[in-house]
């Protein structure tokens, strides 16, 4: 296979995940920049896949755009400005490795925590820790977006415990990561990343990305908000067991 076979074969499963994930099974679109990575540098792979994350959310939150919660926005959005900002001034200083490992780490164990929760039997009560921790988790989720769009898991762990309704819970999230994505093009700008070839390279995955974060929206409608957490808790942990792989290998 040619190398640009070898690039689209790899990179059509990776904006399939980000389009599954924008439709409601967060997390997963975790597993795309490693997969791009294995054929183009990290970074590119993240300029190439932040315009086709922008077109994505556009989906997301408009078929989520009556269900969302205020609450949690207001206390992590300032908190993603914040570590979106710290993540591009300490760029030259920041292994990401270590701290997609970390995040990974913990991942695993709130998933398995949570999902050991689930299968007591009962009712799992709703956490309703205060909104600065909020802000926290959304330092974390602004700073790992940065790094290498894997703002899901600090995201999750503050806001999964808070047991939204389904549609809630995706609607939040898709708004979340639209702003942040948002937020993170002037760095990428800066940066020199929005060249003619990444963006050439997004615009042929776009059918690709729309067309799956289409069904991911289908899909997320049809599976029971009992299942849906259990689903989401399993993604947690797959993601977090293959950011600790790339940690350390």
């Amino acid at each position: 296979m040619s190398e640009s076979a070898v690039f689209y074969a790899l990179a059509v499963p990776a904006v399939i995940l980000l389009g599954l994930s924008k439709g409601g099974f967060a997390g997963m679109g975790a597993l795309s920049l490693p997969i791009l990575a294995m054929v183009v540098s990290p970074v590119r792979a993240a300029a190439i896949l932040l315009p086709i994350l922008i077109v994505q959310d556009v989906v997301s939150v408009w078929a989520f755009r009556r269900d969302w919660d205020g609450f949690v926005l207001a206390w992590m959005l300032p908190g993603a400005v914040i570590g979106i900002a710290l993540a591009y001034l300490f760029a030259a200083h920041v292994d990401p490795d270590a701290v997609l490992g970390l995040v990974g780490a913990i991942s695993i164990v709130f998933g398995l925590y949570r999902l050991w929760l689930e299968r007591r039997g009962g009712d799992v009560p709703a956490a309703r820790s205060p909104g600065w921790v909020g802000t926290l988790a959304g330092i974390a989720s602004g700073f790992t977006s940065q790094i290498a769009h894997a703002g899901q898991p600090p995201f999750q762990l503050w806001v999964l415990p808070r047991r939204l309704p389904r549609d809630v819970l995706v609607g939040t999230t898709a708004i979340f990561f639209a702003a942040t994505n948002w937020l993170k093009v002037p760095a990428y700008w800066a940066l020199g990343q929005f060249t003619h070839a990444n963006l050439t390279t997004a615009a042929l995955l776009m059918p690709v990305a729309i067309a799956s974060t289409v069904a991911g929206v289908w899909l997320v409608r049809r599976v029971s908000p009992q299942r849906f957490y259990g689903a989401i808790y399993v993604l947690m942990i797959v993601v977090g067991v293959k950011l600790v792989w790339d940690a350390v290998v």
